[in-house]
């Protein structure tokens, strides 16, 4: 496997896959959209080990938002971007990717999108705008790691309340904050925010065309009540959507590669991934087939 490289004038970081098997992924890391960075394990080590199973993925650092007040500003990098900053640069990413397919070795269709916590927030927001915008490759598969999907987020049921009343330690998710989050992510309230920016929002009408999806969750994790929505919204538009509670995790294991977890999470994803076919996709337009910008 060839080294992994800075690409698309710094806003991606390639990791090519070792024995590419056509497919590829634009991946973003999570950090409650102001923090984190291509060095967490979530995205230097998840893009290192599904390149080293077939895929090729595109990292993306994209721009952070401000630290919230106070909130730890500890281990990040310069913020102070709102949305769309952060979405757009998914969307950059995802062009380029399709742009540079061929030389990367992937098929165009044969492309995903994914991301962790708030990146997954992103990629889900991107497939959106990607299918506002009626783009012509779009993602083949949507591989959500523990997403926060939804900025005012219901209360959980009394199994996961019970969980994380006896687990306080993961009670870290709660509405209040979760809110917070989202304010400072779009610079203001959260009322009339796009689905782009809180794709938790959309409706099943909105999702017709949503790429299949796999989500894997942490069991006990109170985000997991805005993935679980966004699921039960993709079922009502006809999408496929498989909902996995990763036994035994709380937020964020994917960070945590040392745990049994984090593998047994990639290990899922690198089996999607490998088992994508062009068969599934919507097909490509004549320009898109020879290389063109969507």
């Amino acid at each position: 496997m060839s080294e992994p490289y800075s690409a698309a004038d710094g806003l991606v970081r390639v990791y090519p896959a070792r024995e590419p098997n056509g497919t590829g992924l634009v991946w973003a890391h999570g950090g409650a959209f102001a923090f984190g960075d291509l060095d967490m394990p979530e995205s230097d080590w998840v893009a290192s080990q599904l390149a080293a199973r077939g895929t090729t993925v595109v990292s993306v650092d994209y721009r952070l938002a401000p630290v919230p007040d106070g909130w730890d500003a500890a281990g990040r990098g310069p913020g102070g971007h709102h949305y769309p900053a952060a979405s757009d640069d998914m969307l950059t990413a995802w062009s380029w990717a399709v742009d540079n397919a061929d030389r990367l070795r992937v098929d165009r269709n044969r492309l995903a999108i994914g991301g962790t916590s708030a990146g997954g927030n992103l990629a889900a927001g991107a497939a959106l705008r990607l299918i506002e915008r009626r783009a012509d490759v779009r993602p083949a598969l949507a591989l959500l790691a523990y997403p926060t999907l939804l900025a005012v987020q219901p209360d959980p049921g009394a199994a996961l309340r019970a969980a994380l009343d006896a687990q306080p330690e993961a009670d870290r998710f709660g509405p209040e904050m979760v809110l917070a989050m989202y304010e400072n992510y779009l610079g203001g309230p959260v009322d009339r925010a796009p689905l782009g920016a809180v794709p938790g929002r959309a409706r099943p009408v909105d999702l017709v065309q949503f790429p299949p999806t796999l989500m894997v969750n942490g069991e006990v994790d109170e985000l997991r009540v805005s993935g679980e929505a966004f699921a039960a919204a993709l079922r009502a538009a006809g999408r496929p959507v498989e909902v996995i509670a990763e036994p035994g995790t709380e937020h964020g294991h994917l960070n945590r590669p040392e745990e049994p977890a984090a593998s047994l999470t990639l290990h899922r994803f690198a089996t999607r991934l490998a088992a994508l076919s062009a068969a599934t996709t919507t097909p490509l337009s004549p320009s898109v087939a020879t290389g063109g910008r969507s």
